[in-house]
């Protein structure tokens, strides 16, 4: 059986050693082999000639959470001990495009599902056609029956624990087709995101043992990288949502990294960035061990003082003119002296829709508080930082979310709880809404919860469903944790993937 399995590159000899015999090929993830799968392979094979199947990498697997459920070489070992298929590889690619003209096949197979092409959510079907026809092959739609993998795995399997799928089935209206239209409705929103611009540094080191001379440990600097933070970030995740977004911010007196910014921000993006008189643009520099990737120390390059009256006097002007021409304004406050209580009242008082995170972090705490903001319409806040605001270390989570919401009127309150998930409170309705965490895959906790508010507060302006608003907003920190700080925004296909396979 393990003769079947073959490395990629060992593709390229199959039109040779079969010269005389067409070369049929099937590709996808098979994460769960099933009788649609053995019918599809077998219809394949009838074709005529040798049936070569390739596997998608668990690394470019996108499929949602603990997916796949199993890992390439399994998925490689089940597909092989079918007798239909000739050859299995594992792909190199996240896609079929260059291994088909790697392979050159006579005939590229897929299932019925995917002759209409608008029903491939990820447009590869299209390009998939022409590179079938560059190499002189055609494409063959199979017609047995289609089974999912997906609904198996989620109806019979561990990969959705328990409170997961009854997250999921608290939602009214499950159907995918309506949970991708309503994320689509988000293109034409205005947002105008208002907050610090941070740039996170990480420099990876590696332990090299105690000083000979001194009681510290040295390290060898490995390499440093540099990701958009604050409010750049939560711009940046919202950039392929939205058609246009704006970004009021703050940089140094010098205007530091604005080249930087401008050339890494999505073109959709517009900014009108403060500088900061006496100030730097703030760096938040993560010292990170090379090989396990854990944090070891940082250190913080800010002036926390409030903006002068120069720049407070712009800031305020900006705001009168532009408040009600958006209609979400996000107010991401990370303590840093770019928003003051004139200013947060100002935001609350004439902004449509508001939606608040006040972050706190080494350099704020205990001094910038959620309570900063009266009368808004969404607030996320993570436990620990309800419970300091409040000065409650010990009584149900409920009651202290209702107490916040009431006290500075909020509409709808997120807490988030780390590895416990989420909980949402509406004042409205007296409702607590709840959803367990979806991530199981964390490199880095850090910018979760930017991810997160970024697509509740679109959620909670569009009126969707609590629950519904619950998993976006879960998926999109999910996805956040995968990568190391904020080095890439919510790519909207991997988290409409991860929706289409939780849901069915």
């Amino acid at each position: 059986m393990t003769k079947k399995i073959i490395d990629f590159d060992e593709l390229r000899k199959l039109k040779k050693n079969y010269r005389k015999k067409k070369i049929i090929h099937c590709h996808g993830v098979f994460d769960l082999i099933h009788i649609g799968h053995i019918n599809h392979f077998r219809e394949a094979k009838n074709l005529g000639g040798i049936l070569v199947v390739t596997v998608t990498p668990d690394k470019y697997v996108s499929k949602g959470p603990n997916r796949p459920a199993f890992n390439e070489r399994i998925r490689a070992e089940a597909i092989a001990a079918i007798k239909s298929v000739d050859f299995v590889a594992i792909n190199k690619f996240s896609n079929a495009i260059k291994t088909i003209k790697v392979l050159k096949p006579n005939y590229y197979c897929k299932g019925p599902d995917y002759k209409i092409s608008k029903n491939d959510l990820t447009g590869k079907i299209k390009d998939e056609r022409k590179a079938v026809k560059s190499v002189g092959g055609k494409i063959y739609f199979t017609k047995s029956d289609t089974f999912s993998s997906s609904m198996l795995l989620n109806k019979y399997s561990n990969v959705i624990t328990n409170d997961q799928k009854k997250s999921i089935k608290s939602i009214p209206n499950k159907n995918f087709n309506y949970i991708k239209k309503q994320i689509d409705k988000f293109q034409n929103t205005k947002v105008l995101i208002i907050g610090e611009s941070i740039i996170d540094e990480y420099c990876f080191t590696e332990a090299l043992g105690k000083s000979g001379k001194e009681s510290i440990l040295m390290f060898r600097d490995m390499k440093k990288e540099q990701y958009l933070g604050g409010a750049l970030a939560i711009a940046s995740h919202l950039s392929g949502f939205c058609k246009s977004i704006s970004l009021l911010s703050m940089l140094g007196e010098k205007g530091e990294f604005y080249q930087k910014i401008r050339k890494s921000l999505p073109k959709n993006i517009k900014t009108f960035f403060i500088r900061k008189k006496n100030s730097p643009t703030i760096i938040k520099k993560k010292y990170i061990d090379n090989i396990n990737k854990n944090k070891l120390f940082g250190t913080y390059k800010i002036n926390d003082d409030f903006l002068n009256k120069k720049n407070q006097k712009i800031l305020t002007n900006y705001l009168k003119k532009n408040l009600r021409k958006y209609d979400l304004i996000i107010v991401s406050d990370y303590g840093h002296g770019f928003i003051n209580q004139l200013t947060a009242n100002l935001i609350c008082k004439n902004a449509k829709f508001v939606s608040v995170n006040a972050q706190v972090n080494a350099a704020n705490l205990g001094h910038n508080t959620i309570s900063k903001y009266k009368k808004v319409d969404h607030v996320i806040i993570n436990e620990t930082e309800l419970r300091q605001d409040l000065r409650n270390k010990n009584d149900k989570l409920e009651s202290i979310i209702k107490l916040q919401s009431k006290k500075i009127g909020i509409k709808d309150i997120i807490v988030t709880r780390g590895s416990n998930g989420a909980t949402l409170y509406n004042l409205r309705s007296n409702k607590y809404y709840y959803c367990p965490a979806f991530a199981n895959k964390v490199l880095d906790k850090m910018g979760a919860g930017d991810s997160m508010m970024a697509f509740t507060s679109l959620c909670i302006k569009h009126k969707l469903n609590p629950n519904l608003i619950l998993l976006i907003g879960s998926l999109a920190g999910a996805q956040s944790v995968e990568t190391m700080g904020n080095s890439k925004p919510i790519n909207k296909l991997k988290l409409l993937k991860s929706l289409e396979h939780l849901t069915k």
